[in-house]
């Protein structure tokens, strides 16, 4: 085994360091019996960029004309200014352009006035709502769940995605932060006198934690096994959790790799801060203690009714546990060793005696007098004085008992089912096991994931970009780069991108503007006559000669709705809302973003709102790398008959009739350019008059018609 350090202390040890130093092939870290090693393993190795001048300046067109003169393949021709004007304003801030934009960009005739467009939607904070929605997906953010302990306060992790894109955080310092909840190069300081402590994480840093909070749910190990899940598959886009119940069939992950990358997180345990000031702290105080008083003569006297049932059930249970735990339950606490609490800690679940097992029990007479007292309870706690709310927050922290706990493979994956005869050490995958702890088992971790010689860390982020600015990555699995997965289409094109990437200091932004200005992103959806030969050659568009046609995200198609209404609600931050009527049947004045548009899971009730699912969100209970982009009638129907379109028809018709006047043919060209950003055409312009027939009542029902078109929903 050969081991080595890159630039930040990170040891890379056994065969991917090998590879590393050498920076050659991955000959040890094949799968079983393949003669090769799997691309997505190698060290990235940036490839000359074609020497095509023809092709253009930006390097990412010489790559793809390289690929289609191969395969005979002629690209199309750019696309129509206003076509492009949409396509990168829904792409990089998820918002139609306004028509004050189209006639700005129509004037514009310097050579750079789409690289202008471009810079200024970058640093739009509505650009970092949009791309904070693509990587929510990813990360799996959920409002709420059935099993999510860390529910309240979770939006201000979202917020804190947001906001950290809109500033432009590099993506190593993205990912270490949520992972650690601070940047590599700021976890400890050195005191004058020589004492080394944890430094105080930057002020907001805390909620970048709930990414790991999110995973924490009713069993104790929820947390880690979903933060080994999600980790793997988001950042180093590779299936570690097929290794939960056996060796991984395809890729080099074994299933004792799986559980020491789990033994990483087992220590991390919820801890709930509240987020209020002094002084809303001190009166809740108060009130909880005046509420208190009052209840205490009331839980006196309930406790004392019940008790002598709750021990019958009690000792009940506890007869029939085996003697060793029944001698452990029987001494008192404070008697107890580490161990025996642990196993005490075990059964109390199976101890706890729940308000619905004891009325199983009761008289009918000790039940009316327990049901009253209960009563009077409730009556208690609605007719007390009302503090101010606490807002909270779940963060996560080291729990220094749990970190000397050991940690053991898990028969079928089950929290319950130890092996106590397989104990596993913290690692990871692709690792020779030369690990240093002494800043965290999670930040040495982390360490690894981030450093420029890690080969899957640049590749897998640039090719979820690519994947979100046009339609398929260039590896069309973004979250599972193992054998099974495939190769990518353009393997050279994408190793540059990865380079480049880091060479740019993972800035998320450069990225951007240099997919969005290559001149494959500019081409036209459409192919002609021209075009026949590639479009018989390769009618999946396999190798870009043409720009994708795609339908619009729900999150779009929402807030196009209600941005040409003149409705949408542009405030960054803040609680999910969910989607209807405002306070007391009033209609809400405006709609906020769909990006905060609620949504999870619960067995009781649709939380995810019926819009989202129509238009293929998930809801968040597990990754969603790709959204699904189905056509289906309930699609067309929301756009027929939902009462948001109703609203937003008048809504709209009501803004034009505002701004043109009496003009109707004034009012027919805004209407198009609100919609599907751009002016009609003659033949559009004279049927849409005859429909109106002179009457400026009927531009409601224009409205309508043309939220149904079919362009509406689709860029291209």
């Amino acid at each position: 085994m050969v081991s080595g350090t890159n630039r930040t202390g990170v040891k890379f040890g056994g065969i991917i360091a090998a590879a590393f130093l050498a920076g050659g092939t991955l000959p040890a870290a094949e799968p079983a019996g393949a003669d090769e090693p799997w691309w997505s393993l190698a060290p990235v190795v940036e490839p000359p960029v074609p020497a095509l001048e023809a092709a253009g300046e930006n390097p990412i067109d010489r790559f793809l004309e390289v690929e289609r003169q191969s395969r005979g393949l002629e690209a199309v021709g750019p696309a129509d200014k206003l076509v492009l004007l949409r396509r990168v304003y829904l792409d990089l801030i998820g918002l139609p352009p306004s028509p004050e934009d189209q006639q700005a960009f129509l004037a514009d005739s310097s050579p750079d006035a789409y690289e202008k467009v471009v810079d200024r939607l970058l640093e739009s904070e509505q650009h970092a709502v949009r791309y904070g929605r693509h990587w929510l997906d990813v990360l799996r953010y959920s409002d709420a769940d059935e099993r999510m302990t860390a529910a309240p306060g979770i939006h201000l992790w979202r917020d804190w995605v947001i906001d950290a894109l809109a500033d432009d955080v590099p993506y190593d310092e993205f990912v270490q932060v949520q992972l650690t909840g601070r940047r590599s190069d700021e976890r400890t300081q050195m005191s004058a006198t020589g004492y080394r402590s944890e430094k105080e994480m930057r002020p907001g840093d805390l909620f970048a934690l709930g990414f790991l909070a999110r995973g924490a749910g009713v069993g104790p190990q929820d947390l880690a096994i979903n933060a080994v899940d999600t980790v793997s598959t988001a950042f180093m886009g590779m299936t570690v959790g097929c290794a939960k119940c056996h060796d991984h069939m395809f890729d080099p992950i074994s299933e004792v790799d799986y559980y020491s990358m789990k033994a990483l997180f087992d220590p991390l345990v919820l801890r709930k801060v509240t987020l209020a000031g002094a002084d809303d702290l001190i009166e809740a105080g108060k009130v909880m203690a005046e509420r208190d008083e009052k209840r205490a003569p009331l839980v006196k006297e309930l406790a004392a009714l019940l008790e002598p049932f709750k021990s019958q059930l009690y000792e009940e249970r506890v007869e029939m546990l085996p003697a060793e735990v029944k001698e452990v339950i029987r001494k008192p606490e404070e008697a107890r060793s580490v161990a025996e609490q642990k196993i005490a800690d075990d059964y109390f679940p199976i101890l706890r005696i729940d308000d619905g097992k004891i009325d199983e029990i009761l008289p009918d007479e000790i039940r009316k007098q327990a049901g009253a007292l209960k009563k009077q309870l409730g009556e208690v706690d609605r007719s007390g004085p009302r503090g101010p709310e606490i807002p909270v927050f779940h963060t996560v922290e080291v729990d220094r008992i749990r970190e000397q706990e050991k940690s053991y493979v898990l028969t079928s994956g089950d929290a319950a089912r130890p092996e106590l005869d397989n104990e596993v050490q913290p690692g990871w995958p692709f690792s020779g096991g030369d690990y240093d702890f002494r800043d965290g088992r999670v930040e040495a971790f982390t360490d690894w994931l981030t450093a420029p010689e890690n080969p899957l860390f640049a590749r897998v982020a640039v090719n979820r970009m690519w994947q979100w600015h046009f339609g398929t990555g260039l590896h069309q699995q973004p979250s599972d780069f193992g054998k099974q997965a495939g190769e990518p289409t353009h393997p050279a094109l994408l190793d540059w991108l990865a380079a480049e990437f880091v060479r740019g200091g993972y800035r998320m932004k450069r990225m951007h503007r240099l997919m969005v200005t290559s001149r494959a992103y500019r081409m036209a959806s459409e192919s002609g006559p021209a075009e026949a030969a590639s479009q018989q050659a390769d009618p999946g568009n396999t190798w870009l000669w043409h720009f994708r046609l795609e339908r619009l995200e729900a999150e779009p198609v929402w807030d196009s709705i209600h941005a040409a209404a003149g409705k949408l609600d542009l405030a960054v931050g803040g609680r999910s809302f969910e989607p209807g009527r405002g306070r007391r049947g009033k209609e809400a004045a405006t709609v906020r973003r769909a990006s905060y548009m609620i949504r999870g899971y619960s067995p009781s009730r649709d939380l995810t709102p019926g819009f989202l699912q129509t238009f293929d969100v998930d809801d968040g209970r597990v990754p969603c790398p790709v959204r699904t982009r189905t056509v289906t009638a309930p699609q067309s129907l929301f756009l027929m008959n939902s009462p948001e379109i109703e609203t937003a028809s008048a809504a709209l018709a009501d803004r034009l009739r505002e701004s043109a006047g009496g003009d109707l043919k004034a009012a027919v060209d805004e209407a198009y350019r609100l919609t599907v950003g751009r002016p009609p055409d003659e033949a559009e312009t004279g049927r849409a008059l005859d429909y109106l027939q002179g009457d400026p009542d009927r531009l409601k029902a224009l409205c309508w018609l043309i939220f149904n078109l079919d362009e509406f929903i689709y860029v291209r």
